[in-house]
């Protein structure tokens, strides 16, 4: 049987997403082998995280100065902004790096079943942002649930008075997948949002 400290440290770890007790004792059996070069360098880099972490005060993304990177950067077009649900959802955006704009973060999307209203959200920021004049697109990168859509259709409803291009990414079949795959929501997108080529 493990020490407390340690049971403590499998307890947390669990608690990660994707995790579970199993897997979180193999973690924790590998950083306490690893000492010198896993636990010792992760528990540095989580320090330097908990002190240094902020909140951008223009986009909401995480960084260790606010405005962060990409706010901040003379290289990103400052005229468009994506908005997405989640930093999760920003940082798989500059994954692909096909984006050069800029960013808003939500925090999350409206839902009446969990009592999730637009003050709840960084809503007020994004119109304060938009009505600043520089922003001339407003992509919206939320998830294609029913919920994501009605966010979506909330702020194309306090958009349309503006001058402001909204636009939407596309939805459909995955690049590489085949269609015997499919479900028949992302089948009917797809027909959709077909296109003359």
């Amino acid at each position: 049987m493990a020490g407390q400290d340690i049971e403590k440290l499998v307890k947390i770890i669990a608690k990660l997403p994707s995790l579970g007790t199993r897997s979180a004792r193999r973690i924790v059996l590998h950083l306490i082998k690893k000492k010198e070069s896993a636990l010792l360098p992760l528990i540095e880099a989580m320090q330097g995280v908990a002190d240094n972490i902020k909140t951008c005060d223009i986009c909401g993304n995480f960084d260790t100065s606010s405005p962060c990177a990409i706010c901040e950067s003379a290289k990103r077009d400052k005229a468009i902004v994506c908005v997405v649900q989640d930093v999760a959802d920003l940082w798989a955006m500059e994954r692909s790096g096909f984006y050069h704009g800029q960013y808003h973060v939500l925090g999350g999307v409206l839902s009446a079943l969990n009592g999730v209203a637009p003050e709840d959200l960084n809503i007020d920021s994004l119109f304060n942002r938009v009505s600043d004049g520089e922003i001339k697109e407003v992509i919206l990168a939320l998830p294609a649930t029913i919920d994501g859509k009605i966010t979506s259709h909330y702020l194309v409803s306090r958009l349309k008075d503006t001058v402001i291009k909204t636009t939407t990414l596309a939805q459909g079949i995955p690049v590489g997948a085949e269609l015997d795959y499919m479900d028949e929501g992302t089948l009917q997108l797809a027909l959709n949002s077909r296109k003359e080529i």
